[in-house]
């Protein structure tokens, strides 16, 4: 399996012995998605091509909920709402670390949304990658890296940083994406990108 990669040779690459076979080239944008002024439950790509080796799925997010600082997302493939998913994560604030998880479920959730009752223009963050979404002989293996700065604009809630493991127990190609804000909805300006991965 190729490897995904932060950076490309170089010293952070190096200081652990390896270089990156993933050079800049190998990123190609796919699709765009941008909440519009309106909000949006859930954005969709479709109709995504199965010549790439890897996805991966770039977003900033902020949804309407005031009642908490921050707050979920929730990613299902081709359309299926089936409890045919897994996922485990471990999270720290700072002074703390918890761990989460669902063996069987719908989704694959992340805790990465920045929520109406943070800050003002407060968007959290996540880079998503999807391993071998097209290979048809084996379950999809996902993982995450999420987090989001509140400041403590909300009492009890400050920053937080996730990482994130997950698994669709399906042997089908990946073909569509959807990803829906846990409650209620995506605010103008969230925006997710779709990169393959050669």
């Amino acid at each position: 399996m190729s490897p995904i990669l932060g950076a490309r040779g170089g010293l952070a690459a190096s200081a652990y012995g390896f270089t990156s076979s993933v050079a800049a080239g190998d990123y190609q944008s796919i699709s765009t998605v941008t909440v519009g002024s309106g909000g949006a439950a859930s954005v969709t790509f479709s109709s995504i091509p199965g010549t790439y080796k890897h996805l991966q799925i770039r977003g900033i997010m902020r949804s309407s909920r005031a009642t908490f600082g921050n707050g979920g997302s929730n990613y299902q493939f081709n359309g299926d709402t089936g409890n045919n998913y897994s996922w485990h994560s471990i999270n720290g604030d700072g002074s703390s670390a918890t761990a989460r998880n669902a063996t069987t479920t719908y989704r694959i959730a992340t805790n990465s949304n920045a929520e109406s009752g943070a800050s003002a223009n407060t968007f959290g963050t996540i880079v998503f990658d999807i391993l071998d979404y097209a290979n048809t002989n084996k379950y999809k293996t996902t993982r995450a890296l999420a987090g989001v700065d509140i400041n403590g604009t909300v009492a009890g809630y400050g920053g937080i940083i996730e990482l994130v493991s997950g698994n669709w127990r399906s042997t089908s190609a990946i073909t569509s994406i959807t990803i829906a804000a846990d409650n209620p909805n995506y605010v103008q300006y969230t925006s997710f990108a779709l990169y393959g991965i050669k």
